[in-house]
């Protein structure tokens, strides 16, 4: 008997344009991070990543829906976004400071937009090894998508460990006109997992801000040291407010992307290549879609020998939309380039 139909599973509602910053070419910070700052995260003694050390996983309190929010139908999961949950030990934070503000990382991986003004993106492997095998591994992957309630991996190697750095200068935050500290925006990644890396005692604040479907506004409490929440950036306006109180704030940021090939990816680089090394950003981006495309393409050669040996007629219908998808999917990947 012929197998079912194969078939891209698609949000009823596609993916909001992204925004990215105004710059048109990624900026070096003019400020320089505070020099007790990064004397503290150098003099840590590096050690090898251990998932049983250093992935402590809980679940969040709770977590809220698509429905919730009056996004019902958008984005590939129907969770939103989640409370604060433990994700990594106190031990792993630490490493991470430790490879993210050392000397090599901010010589070749500090950037600045008109978004932000401190952040560290596109770091190598071979300069944060704990970093990468931390995103990389199974247990971490496991509870990332246990919380947006659909299986997920990190959507490629350049985008691992986005990190944004928040110094306060005597009072600066309470002086600010507004509470934004990220301006509102979509996500160019389906979903992302924020961690904190910074010690939050005596914070306000810093909450993440959500724009309902019916364009009210509502605050999710941010998160603490070695917590992380979980949000379907892509399909939601989100905003990071300002938290006041403490020296420094530094979140990493890891977007995930859907495991299975046949759901719809609606991943763009719009808010990426500002802030990047291009030619780095386009082999992981490309390198990527190829495959996914590829494994597309297997599953619906598979599908074909199988309609094929069960003697059913072709189906033109079925056949035609699928290519419409992947043609779609291949227009998409090129509009990322002009």
């Amino acid at each position: 008997m012929a197998s079912s139909v194969l078939q891209i599973v698609s949000p009823i509602k596609g993916a909001p344009k992204p925004i990215g910053p105004t710059n048109k070419k990624p900026m070096r910070p003019s400020n320089q991070l505070p020099q007790s700052l990064l004397d503290a995260a150098r003099a840590i003694e590096k050690v090898p990543f251990h998932a049983e050390k250093h992935v402590t996983f809980q679940p969040p309190s709770r977590v809220y829906t698509m429905k919730e929010i009056g996004l019902e139908g958008c984005g590939i999961s129907p969770i939103a976004t989640s409370e604060p949950f433990q994700l990594f030990s106190q031990e792993a934070v630490q490493q991470c400071r430790a490879e993210i503000f050392s000397e090599p990382v901010l010589d070749k991986y500090q950037f600045s937009s008109t978004f932000t003004k401190n952040m560290i993106r596109g770091i190598s492997a071979e300069d944060a090894p704990f970093v990468h095998a931390l995103w990389k591994s199974p247990q971490v992957a496991n509870a990332v998508s246990k919380v947006a309630g659909i299986e997920l991996v990190p959507a490629f190697d350049y985008e691992i460990a986005h990190v944004n750095v928040l110094v306060n200068k005597d009072g600066e935050g309470e002086k600010a006109e507004d509470n934004v500290g990220f301006s509102w925006h979509y996500d160019s990644f389906p979903f992302v997992c924020v961690t904190m890396l910074s010690d939050c005692a005596g914070m306000t604040g810093g909450e993440t801000a959500l724009r309902t479907g019916d364009g009210e506004v509502r605050k999710v409490r941010g998160p603490t040291m070695g917590t992380a929440v979980i949000l379907q950036g892509r399909y939601i306006e989100h905003a990071a407010l300002k938290a006041l109180g403490g020296q420094e704030r530094t979140t990493m940021i890891t977007p995930f992307r859907p495991k299975n090939p046949l759901i719809k990816d609606e991943t763009v680089l719009t808010t990426c290549v500002a802030i990047s090394d291009n030619s780095r950003l386009f082999y992981d981006y490309c390198l990527y879609r190829a495959e996914l495309l590829q494994e597309r393409m297997r599953l619906q050669a598979q599908w074909l020998r199988e309609q094929k040996e069960a003697g059913a007629p072709f189906d033109t219908a079925s056949v035609k939309k699928f290519i419409e998808e992947q043609r779609e999917f291949l227009d998409t990947t090129l509009e990322q380039f002009i």
